[in-house]
């Protein structure tokens, strides 16, 4: 891998609008190092030779006999993922990504013995508002980079300048540019605190905090934590769901009487995700150090990667039949090319077999909390399950449109709704 750090002094960098404006780079917003020595800029190139060895691997791959159903119950199917392989090893160029990355402002900094990577665009507005937001698997870094510009500069984007954002988008432990821990213990929790530690280093004394799948687990830990510079969080997949419903959706167990419209549609929705849907987790979960071939395939990787949740698998798979939706082509290549380029397929599956929490169970969060429904999402957490689980719920929306990857998907909607939730967090 090449990683290039430009050699810098040690002194606060700020590009200004105007000098962005002129270098291509960020004309809506200021993008800042901190003072503090011990935050290093950071920039990706892949070498020539990484990006051949990937084509060629692509092109290479032994493909398995089509799948004997005519739907993706047996997972991935075989007219998609080859379809992907066209686009990935024919038309794509992850070059352009990379210009777009490195176009943002990067760093690492060494918290609790770990080299952590992150994004941080400061605004031009005045009083804009901290927020650190928090991606999941399988995602990255890339399903933010959209939001990045909306939430810096609202005001070329439908919003105000009372509205705006400074912007941290750290890369999980394991996963992208950070490091791979070596020793285990890295869990939401333990991330949880090192995200806090980050705020700290970068002078925030008064912040907000945003995250979904991974990054919902680490932010409510964060509120859990509660230091007092985190004033409130926002949740696009949240943890909600009452132990009733969690028990009945045990094995041999039924629906409770009495449920709302609302509150049957999201049992159903976790009911099939429990029963057909947990595969790659439990996997991971139980035996990530075996998942030797998604470092060695790039589509092995990729498939593994699609079959995350059924309805994101729905929408990718039009994608590449050439309908239009929230994710294009490139975007899926994006994301499966950083996995690859950073080898962290295993590492990333590791976060799995550390995580020792109920993921959506009630956490009993006591700050402020703020709750974006996207239709779908794993489930569409009821309204009555958000305020049961929330005594402080400051805001909660149902988006027409939508799922698991939202500000990915849907980065105006998702901009919008962060602005919203946390208005009345602005001092």
């Amino acid at each position: 891998m090449s990683i290039t750090l430009p050699q810098i002094t040690r002194r606060t960098l700020l590009v200004t609008a105007a000098s962005a404006s002129a270098a291509g780079l960020l004309p809506q917003a200021f993008a800042a190092t901190n003072a503090n020595p011990a935050i290093k800029p950071f920039r990706f190139s892949a070498t020539d030779e990484q990006l051949a060895d990937l084509h060629q691997r692509i092109v290479a791959t032994r493909w398995p006999d089509r799948e004997t159903v005519n739907d993706p119950s047996q997972g991935v199917q075989l007219a998609t993922i080859k379809k992907l392989a066209d686009h990935w090893a024919n038309d794509y160029d992850w070059r352009k990504l990379e210009a777009r990355l490195n176009a943002l402002p990067q760093f690492t900094t060494n918290i609790d013995g770990l080299d952590i990577h992150f994004i941080h665009v400061r605004s031009r507005h005045e009083g804009a508002l901290p927020v650190i937001i928090t991606h999941g698997w399988p995602g990255s870094i890339i399903e933010q980079m959209k939001v990045v510009a909306p939430l810096t500069d609202p005001t070329a984007h439908g919003g105000a300048a009372s509205e705006a954002f400074h912007v941290v988008i750290p890369s999980l432990p394991g996963h992208g540019f950070s490091a791979k821990p070596t020793e285990t213990g890295w869990d939401p929790i333990r991330i949880a605190h090192a995200w806090i530690e980050l705020m700290k280093r970068l002078g925030y004394d008064r912040y907000v905090a945003q995250g979904g799948d991974w990054g919902d687990a680490v932010t409510e830990q964060m509120a859990l934590i509660a230091p007092p510079e985190l004033v409130g969080i926002h949740v696009n997949m949240p943890a909600t769901v009452p132990d009733k419903i969690a028990i009945a959706l045990q094995p041999g167990g039924t629906m409770p009487s009495g449920l709302s419209a609302d509150e049957k549609h999201a049992y159903d929705q976790l009911d099939n995700f429990y029963k057909h849907g947990l595969g790659y987790a439990l996997e991971m979960a139980n035996r990530p150090q075996t998942l030797y071939a998604l470092a060695d395939s790039p589509i092995g990787l990729a498939a593994w990667m699609l079959d995350h949740d059924i309805r994101s698998y729905e929408m990718i798979a039009r994608v590449f039949d050439g309908q239009q939706e929230g994710l294009s082509r490139d975007d899926i290549c994006d994301n499966a090319t950083l996995y690859w380029l950073t080898n962290t397929a295993v590492s990333s599956a590791r976060l799995y077999w550390e995580n020792k929490l109920v993921f959506f169970a009630v956490k009993n969060v006591q700050i402020p909390v703020a709750v974006s429904v996207f239709p779908d999402e794993i489930y569409a957490a009821p309204k009555s399950w958000a305020e049961a689980a929330y005594p402080k719920l400051i805001h909660f929306n149902k988006l027409p449109k939508g799922g698991h990857f939202a500000a990915w998907e849907q980065p105006a909607a998702f901009s919008e709704e962060l602005r919203a939730a946390f208005q009345s967090l602005r001092s």
